[in-house]
């Protein structure tokens, strides 16, 4: 099958940061928005791969990041908004669901997995706030997940974290509303991503999982940036403070 996918005039320009943008969804997600010819700037602590990304699309630009160092982040977001000017669009892409067992979590591997998999993404809006407030407005998108729909286990500090990500959707969604910024939540299910393949996925785990799932297909990175481009876009201009599922109807 074919995919013919959206063109969005609106994308067109637009200054658009993406964390964890690397690799996999982020990946994807940088790759989505250079092709409806945004502007488009990521984040990442892989510093190989993001080069290599950069590098591989021309006016793609990259910044090394620990997204755990606040001031960090701020640094990074500097240097790109130097390069390409106000943002429109935010995507806090970034995270890791490493599992972990329940009883061996410490409270400083707890407060790691909020760093890494929450606490940015709150920081990242702030940043970019008065920026969309400047030009009248803009979309922010937070990466949520599926797992602690499904109630899935062996990963308590990042489900707990991920469940968090709809909350400060919702709350930011009003605090910005008045300035006409829109933030929203995409929920992605199991995605097929290099990492993900190569960690977690096994023929047992993709049959249990497929007969979860509503749709026969296992899901694409494609599929995740496809929901984004359309969030970031004026046709999702009275969408906010919602969820948008990416997962194939597996709750």
């Amino acid at each position: 099958m074919v995919n013919a996918f959206a063109e969005y005039p609106s994308l067109r320009d637009k200054v658009v940061f993406v964390t964890g943008g690397a690799s996999g969804i982020g990946a994807e997600i940088v790759r989505a928005f250079a092709g409806q010819g945004a502007r488009v700037g990521f984040v990442d602590l892989d510093r190989a791969s993001g080069q290599a990304l950069a590098a591989d699309r021309p006016g793609v630009a990259y910044e090394y990041c620990d997204l755990r160092d606040i001031a960090s982040l701020t640094e990074a977001f500097a240097a790109l908004r130097a390069r390409l000017g106000p943002v429109a669009v935010l995507v806090n892409n970034a995270a890791r669901d490493d599992r972990h067992n329940w009883a061996d979590v410490t409270p400083d591997y707890w407060d790691d997995r909020m760093d890494t998999n929450l606490r940015h993404q709150f920081f990242a809006i702030q940043n970019v706030a008065a920026d969309m407030i400047g030009i009248g407005g803009g979309s922010i998108i937070n990466m949520g997940s599926n797992s602690w729909w499904e109630a899935g286990g062996g990963f308590p500090a990042y489900a707990t974290a991920k469940a968090a990500v709809h909350g400060l959707t919702r709350t930011m969604a009003r605090d910005l509303g008045p300035h006409r910024i829109r933030v929203n939540t995409v929920v992605p299910g199991w995605i097929m991503t290099e990492r993900q393949k190569a960690l977690w996925v096994t023929e047992a785990a993709i049959n249990a999982h497929q007969k979860r799932q509503c749709l026969p297909d296992l899901i694409d990175p494609v599929y995740v940036a496809r929901m984004v481009l359309f969030l970031a876009s004026d046709d999702a201009r009275m969408c906010t403070a919602s969820n948008f599922m990416v997962e194939a109807g597996s709750i």
